[in-house]
């Protein structure tokens, strides 16, 4: 197999130099360089012409995502991984929509970073473990919400009344009032509201009615 030529782009140089001693114990493996910001990274991938960049994402002048977005632009042979300290969804999906083909922790064991350099020397993807459980833990959050958006769609005319009127304020025997119910009814009305969104006390009833525009003269605070 041909060499591998990496560039790695961080703004610590001590973490650099530390990576470029762990990637020279790699058989077949090369750094060409290095970068301390996104802005140079892109200098250097232009002039270097690397097979992979190990890329941190939280830099000076310019950030490894945006980085990465205009390195696939120009260059979209080179693979790019994230190696960064970065765990949150929000990090995860910047540097995945800018065309990032890894994600490595810092954190991770240098035998993680070596899986990573070899998969995606072999033309995958690879994520860290941790990595793949921010991102099932933000779908499985979206799958909540979606859920909760299709069962606001099954709610009775009568209960989106009780919920605008509980986010509104009013205390049981108003809602009865203000319905012409009784209060055993609208306290059944607010049991089958919380069981059938998954909500528990008034403040949570408050923001959905709130979030899913049931109340609208009322803000999130």
């Amino acid at each position: 197999m041909s060499k591998l030529n990496i560039l790695i782009v961080d703004d610590y140089p001590i973490f650099r130099e530390g990576l470029r001693v762990i990637l020279s114990k790699i058989p077949g493996v090369e750094v060409i360089g290095e970068a301390e910001n996104g802005q140079v990274a892109i200098e250097k991938a232009r002039q270097l012409k690397p097979h992979l960049i190990l890329m941190d994402l939280t830099m000076p002048i310019m950030s490894g995502a945006e980085a990465i977005r205009i390195i696939k632009q120009h260059q979209p042979g080179i693979k790019i991984s994230a190696l960064t300290a970065r765990n949150t969804h929000h990090h995860v999906e910047a540097a995945l929509a800018a065309g990032a083909d890894g994600y490595v922790l810092k954190d991770d064991f240098s035998l993680n970073l070596l899986t990573a350099i070899e998969s995606i020397r072999n033309g995958q993807n690879y994520f860290s473990p941790g990595v793949c459980d921010t991102v099932l833990s933000a779908y499985l959050g979206n799958a909540r919400n979606v859920s909760s958006a299709t069962s606001r769609h099954k709610l009775t005319e009568r209960e989106r009344e009780v919920i605008k009127l509980v986010a509104e304020g009013y205390k049981n025997r108003e809602i009865a009032t203000h319905l012409s119910l009784s209060i055993k009814t609208v306290e059944k009305h607010r049991s089958n509201l919380m069981n059938k969104l998954n909500l528990r006390g008034v403040s949570a009833l408050t923001d959905y009615a709130i979030e899913y525009g049931l109340c609208h003269n009322l803000k999130h605070t």
